[in-house]
């Protein structure tokens, strides 16, 4: 009923001669690519936005609840530039270089990067003092000499912000470190990439269960809930005689689980088939920071590589911008303000543009998966400028307490 009146609404306004924001001023027909909305209800897909994460921005939405663009460190975590230990606030700008081109990469790469622009940093500024010595000395280059200099100190202004920049992030990084190797993030998050990939386990989620260190108790219902949703022959009663009695000597909220059982009964959703196949392994490339001379000791810590893959949203996205036949996207309902009945008349032609918005709920993680695959359909020449919309941004945390009160009753 909402897409109704919204497509009759726009309609009205299409065939409104007052109304200019439509009409090309020469030809007073419609001038520019129709963009495409897609709207989606959260239900499409649970699985996602439980998803532990190991992209930098997602990490810090997922752990220290990143909102409007500020971010709060915990108090007493360890922050090595911090002058108390009390909560810490940073806010993440655009004008940050270093957030702009490391927030969608994986977190073992962004705390490379950091130390490899702190060297950068101290070089620049060795570089300042060493000229300054030669000037002061007055060698035999001394006109040469201060030139480099002044040019060098002209750069100051930069190199002072960089510095605080990468002071800041610095700071971010080691407290989110702490937290995984606390929660043993990174566990998890492969854990629940091989479910999603139907890859062998090495470990089974009972075990996950049982282990005291791995994580909180919702850090456990976000990778069982994400076992059960997408193992499609695990019955109700194998989760209720198995996995219940832990979770019920864990003290967790039993709600979240009551109101999944509940849903995976009457949705049509096959989770088995959603993700796709997965590749995973890890590589060596981050092993200068398991030097103790790091700012980052990543010992114990994964340094875990996935093959790009894409989430449902994305896929769904894909279908239906590229007008592709498929049997997740062919019962989607079409409306077009354009032509006076809609059903059964489609305009087949692919689009650029496209709004993509959840009912419910988004996360980062699926709008990183979307700026990703847009990044790659350039590559191969089709160029797609998605933007991603949703009623609120919440994390798996904020997903499991609407499913506890959901489920209350139940």
């Amino acid at each position: 009923m909402l897409l109704k009146g919204w497509t009759k609404k726009i309609r009205e306004n299409l065939r409104d001669a007052r109304n200019s924001l439509f009409l090309n001023d020469s030809s007073s027909q419609i001038a520019f690519q129709r963009p495409l909305l897609i709207l989606l209800d959260r239900n499409f897909d649970l699985a996602t936005p439980l998803h532990h994460t190991w992209t930098y921005q997602a990490l810090l939405h997922d752990v220290f609840e990143l909102e409007l663009n500020r971010v709060n460190l915990e108090k007493n975590s360890d922050i090595p530039h911090a002058t108390n230990k009390e909560n810490k606030q940073y806010d993440l700008l655009n004008t940050d270089k270093f957030w702009k081109l490391q927030k969608g990469n994986p977190f073992p790469v962004v705390a490379e990067s950091v130390q490899d622009e702190l060297e950068k940093y101290k070089q620049h500024d060795s570089k300042i003092q060493s000229l300054k010595n030669s000037v002061d000395g007055k060698n035999e280059d001394f006109f040469n000499e201060t030139s480099k200099l002044s040019n060098a100190i002209s750069s100051l202004p930069e190199l002072t912000e960089m510095k605080r920049f990468l002071e800041m992030h610095t700071n971010i990084a080691t407290s989110l470190l702490d937290q995984i190797k606390k929660r043993k993030l990174d566990i998890f998050y492969e854990t629940e990439e091989k479910i999603m990939g139907k890859i062998t386990l090495e470990k089974s989620i009972m075990e996950i269960l049982k282990d005291p260190e791995a994580g909180t108790n919702e850090d456990k219902l976000r990778l069982l809930i994400i076992y059960y949703l997408c193992n499609q022959n695990m019955s109700q009663s194998e989760v209720d005689d198995y996995f219940v009695p832990k979770l019920k000597e864990m003290e967790c909220d039993m709600g979240s689980i009551n109101f999944i059982k509940s849903y995976k009964t009457i949705s049509k959703m096959n989770y088995s088939n959603q993700f796709g196949d997965l590749t995973a392994g890890t590589v060596n490339k981050f092993s200068n920071l398991l030097s103790k001379s790091s700012k980052f000791v990543m010992e114990g810590v994964k340094n875990l590589v996935f093959k790009q893959h894409k989430f449902p949203i994305t896929r769904i996205t894909d279908n239906l911008m590229e007008q592709k036949a498929s049997p997740e996207t062919d019962e989607y309902r079409y409306f077009d303000p354009k032509l006076i009945k809609s059903d059964g008349n489609r305009v087949r032609n692919p689009v650029s543009d496209a709004l993509v918005f959840v009912i419910g709920g988004g996360n980062y993680i699926e709008y990183q998966n979307l700026l990703d695959n847009a990044k790659t359909k350039a590559a191969s020449g089709y160029t797609k400028r998605i933007i991603y919309g949703c009623t609120d941004l919440i994390n798996g945390s904020d997903l499991i307490r609407q499913f506890a009160k959901l489920g209350k009753n139940m």
